[in-house]
């Protein structure tokens, strides 16, 4: 049996804090348990936010536990923000990062180049890079110059669903993020008001505790502009209640600044929903292609309201164009991967670097 170290940031499992790379995480443990890996995890406090001393000598804790020459898939969430413990153990351990947003991306203030740095030192350490998009990968050859051959694409896997079945005027949207700056809710909302003449209602479940000043003015913009009675913000959902939200909707509204892949964008897929999200990062790969080259979406430009609204009035407005993408949907629902496909990956960088 082949054995793993896998560190994570703690909460991988807290119905509360769900995020896509929780998600990734716990999966592709799963798989790799179910190919016969020996999967030990290690949890990390203090991640989230960035680490204190006291996280980082947790993570050394950890570390120092681990024997010399074993394989350690350490999520990036961590290992990025912590190059004064991982970059002496990479040294002893055969490290493996898993970078589900490269931190390094669009840092702002006046860290951004420490953040840079920082991620970096890590990185160049590691025997190897997973990343989930192929925009990805380039991004990081492009800000750290990593050779094209130490990172590897392990897009996310989609668990199989019931499609959904959609109502005639195609007015129920719905946006599954946590609401963030990155996220775009204020995009998502201005676009919204533009098209208040139309028949629509708008669902934004996600998280309201990671950027509670976002929040705040968020609530104070779309309460001011009467859209208070049309979009609601139910906090995070999680397993069937997740699924009877994406059960109900019509259409998929992604709003995002930055989006390494998009797995809510897959997860609607999933079941025959069509999409309108910002092309930014990964998430044209994540729509994808129907069998005639058709998206199942339309994509936009980031960061413009006005285009995001033209798209959906343009969805609410041509019942033939919300057919072609149904059907689009549908037939990209076939092809899309499940969870033993990134696993098969990883499994593979793995075991290259255990040899």
């Amino acid at each position: 049996m082949t054995g793993v170290h896998v560190v994570v940031p703690d909460g991988i499992d807290d119905p509360a804090r769900p995020s896509g790379g929780n998600t990734y995480d716990r999966r592709v443990c799963h798989e790799l348990d179910s190919l016969g890996w020996s999967v030990h995890e290690h949890a990390v406090r203090g991640f989230w936010d960035g680490p204190d001393a006291a996280a980082l000598a947790e993570l050394a804790g950890v570390a120092q536990g681990i024997p010399d020459g074993a394989a350690v898939l350490a999520d990036g969430l961590v290992a990025s923000a912590a190059p004064e413990v991982l970059t002496a153990l990479a040294r002893r351990l055969r490290l493996v990062v898993l970078v589900h947003m490269p931190l390094g991306h669009h840092p702002s203030g006046r860290g951004a180049s420490e953040v840079r740095t920082r991620e970096h030192a890590v990185l160049v350490a590691a025997a190897a890079v997973i990343t989930t998009s192929a925009w990805a990968r380039r991004r990081l050859v492009e800000l750290y110059g990593l050779a094209a051959d130490r990172v590897h694409v392990a897009v996310p896997g989609v668990d199989a669903a019931e499609p959904a079945s959609g109502t005639a005027a195609g007015g129920a949207l719905l946006c599954v993020a946590a609401v963030t700056f990155d996220k775009g809710h204020d995009i998502l909302l201005g676009g919204l008001e533009t098209i208040s003449d139309l028949s629509w209602q708008c669902v934004c479940v996600g998280r309201l505790d990671r950027d509670p000043g976002f929040v705040d003015d968020l609530r104070r913009c779309y309460a001011a502009s009467g859209l208070d009675e049309r979009v609601s913000f139910p906090g995070p959902r999680a397993g069937a209640e997740l699924d009877r939200s994406y059960a109900a909707a019509d259409l998929l509204v992604l709003a995002s600044r930055s989006e390494t892949y998009g797995m809510v964008v897959t997860e609607a897929l999933a079941r025959g929903l069509p999409v309108v999200a910002a092309d930014v990062g990964g998430v044209a790969e994540a729509i994808g292609h129907a069998a005639d080259g058709t998206r199942p979406g339309l994509l936009v430009a980031a960061d413009d309201p006005g285009a995001l609204a033209a798209a959906l009035r343009s969805w609410l407005g041509d019942a033939r164009l919300r057919e072609r993408l149904r059907r689009a949907a549908r037939e990209r629902r076939a092809t899309l991967p499940g969870w033993a496909v990134p696993a098969s990956v990883v499994a593979g960088v793995l075991d290259g670097v255990s040899r």
